[in-house]
């Protein structure tokens, strides 16, 4: 489900993952979140009860690329160290140190699956906008937008 910036993804993700649980199903509930959508109460609220229920069979994902739309995260809302913070509700947490590097977010998936006990979350360090001269850490204007789809065909060429 697509829950913009209101923080709703992971509660209804807790949700779904404890609804498996009840229902004695296996499969696994996997979120992505914005590190800007961090600074919404019901994440936090959300990431206790998934502590709190040893939820398992949830795994999170934090695009941490320092910059919501209002701003950088830091001049918007202070968010300490996200691997502490996750750690103190109860979460198994992974720094993946490049983020946009698939290979590095495939082996953090991989190890996520086989932890028990404690839901996962996956800090992942990224670039917003990464391969593109333009548009890397920075919202484009239209006419830069030509360039950017010129990069990242270059970077799909190049991952192929």
């Amino acid at each position: 489900m697509n829950s913009g910036s209101l923080g709703h993804g992971l509660p209804v993700a807790v949700g779904m993952a404890l609804a498996a649980r009840m229902n004695g199903q296996s499969y696994r509930t996997y979120v992505v979140m914005g590190d800007g959508e961090l600074a919404e109460g019901s994440v936090w609220e959300g990431a206790m009860s998934a502590g709190h229920f040893h939820l398992d069979n949830l795994c999170a994902v934090v695009d941490r690329n320092h910059l919501q739309i209002s701003g950088p995260t830091e001049e918007v809302m202070t968010l300490d160290d996200l691997h502490q913070r996750f750690a103190s509700f109860g979460w198994n947490v992974t720094d993946v140190t490049d983020g946009n590097s698939i290979e590095q977010l495939d082996a953090a998936f991989a190890c996520a699956e086989h932890f028990f006990g404690k839901p996962t979350v996956l800090i992942a360090n990224t670039i917003k906008g990464c391969g593109s001269s333009v548009m890397e850490n920075k919202v484009p204007s239209p006419k830069e937008y030509k360039q950017i789809l010129q990069d990242f065909m270059e970077r799909k060429e190049a991952l192929l």
